[in-house]
């Protein structure tokens, strides 16, 4: 498998999540072995490489910030459709500090990636291949690697709302599969946290254009759902794009039961802490 990056620049605008202020993301090519980096332009291009270890906060989504102390917000969804298209290298230019929600969903940054094009490289792809079983919990929450060929996710959520409940998931990452099965999925939340996080001046720009909402055993937005399990495959969705943060595409068996930015973030790190957990192969 040879690396990829996209074959020309590819701009969206939408709000940020956190501040409802306008956010604008551009994409840009990169070379072989650059990885996805995200430049705040309006910080004087600093630069956000995209990796586990940048990981400094996990509220309201996942968040990164380099040695200088320049932060890049909601990198999540974005991350998941780098990694379920195959996009290995990537600059990710902003011009505030959070990527725009869109939709809630990662769709909307799978089609800027088939617009600005898929590419090729001359440089073949390192895998991330899980030697030995990695866990962390927190109380009934957990999440695990393990070896195993491929990637396949395991996962399980259990709310005690009605309209959600117990769902589980199981998903192989394959060419064509992320965009089909998951990448729609849209973030979901209740609306009494929503009313806290507002009071807080959290979540300005959260509606439900950009997540389903939930009020007692009852979905306030018009459309309902897309998939009586949309809540699971977006739980999956966010996922993908923590574990994008590996550096590279895993070979292994991820498990999670309620797991979040925290536990997945967790996760890696523990792996990286033990270097006879991992090796880099080519894939």
């Amino acid at each position: 498998m040879q690396q990829h990056t996209i074959q020309k620049p590819q701009s969206l605008s939408g709000i940020g999540v956190h501040s409802g202020k306008p956010a604008t993301l551009t994409v840009r090519p990169a070379a072989p072995g650059e990885g996805v980096t995200f430049v705040r332009k309006d910080q004087g291009g600093a630069v956000i490489p995209a990796h586990a270890l940048r990981v400094s906060t996990t509220m309201l989504g996942t968040n990164m910030t380099n040695d200088a102390g320049v932060s890049v917000a909601t990198v999540e969804h974005f991350l998941a459709a780098c990694a379920g298209l195959g996009v290995d290298n990537i600059v990710a230019e902003l011009d505030g500090p959070e990527l725009p929600i869109l939709d809630g969903s990662s769709k909307p940054f799978v089609e800027l990636l088939e617009q600005a094009g898929i590419a090729e490289q001359q440089a073949p792809r390192r895998a991330l291949k899980v030697l030995k079983t990695v866990e962390v919990r927190d109380g009934v929450k957990f999440a695990r690697l393990s070896p195993g060929r491929g990637f396949v996710m395991r996962v399980l959520i259990d709310f005690p709302s009605k309209v959600i409940g117990r769902q589980t998931i199981a998903f192989e990452m394959k060419p064509g599969a992320f965009a089909r099965d998951v990448a729609w999925a849209r973030t979901f939340g209740f609306k009494k946290d929503a009313e806290a996080m507002y009071a807080q001046g959290k979540a300005l720009g959260a509606s439900m254009e950009n997540a389903i909402v939930i009020e007692d055993d009852a979905i306030l937005n018009e459309g309902g759902l897309q998939a009586d399990d949309e809540f699971v495959r977006h739980k999956l969705l966010d996922v993908i794009g923590d574990l994008a943060l590996a550096g590279g595409p895993i070979e292994g068996l991820y498990e999670g039961e309620q797991p979040g930015h925290a536990l997945n973030n967790r996760l890696l790190r523990e792996l990286f802490a033990d270097a006879a957990a991992f090796a880099w192969e080519a894939g």
